[in-house]
């Protein structure tokens, strides 16, 4: 009996509609096995396939394979000497990792409000924070969409900021024809799993700056200069540490389960975009319910599919979804509300109020590629009768 014949795959128990489930199968289990046979399972050759893989998909010259998106943003901020003294200007709407990310490089993080239909950066509102300490603005593709690049990189050559985009959301998303990583210093992504490219637990970085990338690669390991795969293929050569870094490299056996994945990103794509339109055509008619703002020559990567309702009624409804086994999150509260962030940071309710009510009132429905659509008729019928007009 081999590997592959005792694995098993998602539940597709019924009586339950879940938030999300993976599609990895036979090819990943496969490609696993694999990465198996091969002496080196840590950061090697299969993890270069998938990085030439990655920067080929995105258009970028290079990119580097890690163990998560906050690692990959903390990489970023130290190849680029953001720290001690420094700011980068980000947004509240977003995972509390986007700002941690900019604490951990010791740098602080200055948040500007978001736009009232996307939940994006409000790129408008990012002239007025910059200082002299602005070092850096780091906007995020929330849920899917991609912020106006063009404008960011804009403001940030007028005033000499590096640009970090957190591409969590969208690895498939693109605006005016620009994709992540093709205007910014540096992009990251998450493969965390509930990703729409997932190894469970990972990420990576994209550029297409080549000094910037050989920092990049001695911070993903410590600062090394050789790796156990190089020292595996050159004979032992001494190596040297030449400046701090970290241990962030993705393993062989994780790039595995990626490389797979690529063949279907894009008709993953278009399912997610199907039961996008189905959930957009089915609560257009609803009272009570909007969803997030569309922009022109863009594609939205759809990572979730978030709606928003009045702000007194989510905890209510998110709880009647589950007593109908449907499960549901929240993406995401307001950052700076958080009580780390108000205990340290003197944030305070009113601070960013549009980021506040979206916060607020964000609820993400179940949605993935291989969603029955009759599922999301019966999302919909519920949230008919639930949410309050």
């Amino acid at each position: 009996m081999t590997a592959s014949s005792n694995v098993k795959m998602a539940s597709t128990d019924t009586r339950k509609i879940p938030f999300y489930r993976h599609d990895l199968g036979e090819p990943e289990v496969r490609a696993f096995e694999a990465a198996l046979q091969d002496p080196i399972i840590t950061t090697g050759k299969v993890t270069a396939d998938f990085e030439g893989r990655f920067s080929d998909y995105l258009g970028t010259k290079h990119a580097l394979a890690v163990t998560s998106c906050t690692g990959a943003m903390h990489m970023a901020l130290m190849a680029l000497d953001i720290g001690a003294g420094d700011e980068v200007i980000t947004t509240p709407m977003t995972f509390i990792a986007t700002a941690t990310a900019i604490l951990e490089a010791g740098a602080k993080p200055v948040f500007v409000d978001v736009e009232p239909d996307t939940g994006n950066i409000d790129v408008e509102c990012i002239e007025a924070a910059i200082t002299p300490k602005t070092k850096a603005i780091l906007p995020v593709h929330l849920y899917g969409m991609m912020v106006d690049m063009r404008a960011v990189r804009a403001v940030a050559d007028q005033h000499k900021l590096a640009v970090i985009e957190d591409a969590a959301h969208c690895v498939e998303g693109s605006r005016d024809g620009v994709r992540p990583g093709q205007l910014s210093d540096a992009a990251c992504f998450s493969f965390y799993a509930t990703k729409n490219l997932t190894c469970g637990e990972g990420g990576a970085i994209a550029t297409n700056k080549s000094t910037l990338h050989e920092q990049l690669r001695l911070i993903r390991l410590h600062g090394m200069t050789k790796t156990a795969y190089d020292r595996s293929e050159e004979g032992y050569t001494h190596w040297d540490m030449v400046r701090m870094g970290w241990k962030y490299n993705l393993s062989n056996l994780d790039a595995s389960i990626l490389l797979p994945q690529m063949d279907r990103l894009n008709a993953n794509l278009e399912k997610r975009a199907e039961r996008a339109g189905l959930y957009r055509s089915l609560l257009a008619p609803i009272k009570g319910i909007a969803v997030q703002g569309e922009r022109p020559d863009s594609v939205n990567a759809r990572h979730v599919f978030n709606i928003w309702i009045r702000a007194a009624s989510r905890d209510l409804v998110i709880g009647e979804l589950r007593e109908r086994g449907i499960e549901s999150v929240v993406n995401y509260r307001a950052i700076h509300l958080h009580k780390y962030f108000r205990d340290t940071g003197g944030y305070k309710e009113g601070d960013f109020p549009i980021a506040e009510e979206l916060g607020d009132s964000t609820i993400s429905v179940p949605f993935y590629p291989t969603m029955p659509l009759e599922h999301i008729h019966t999302v919909c019928s519920a949230l008919e009768e639930i949410v309050p007009a």
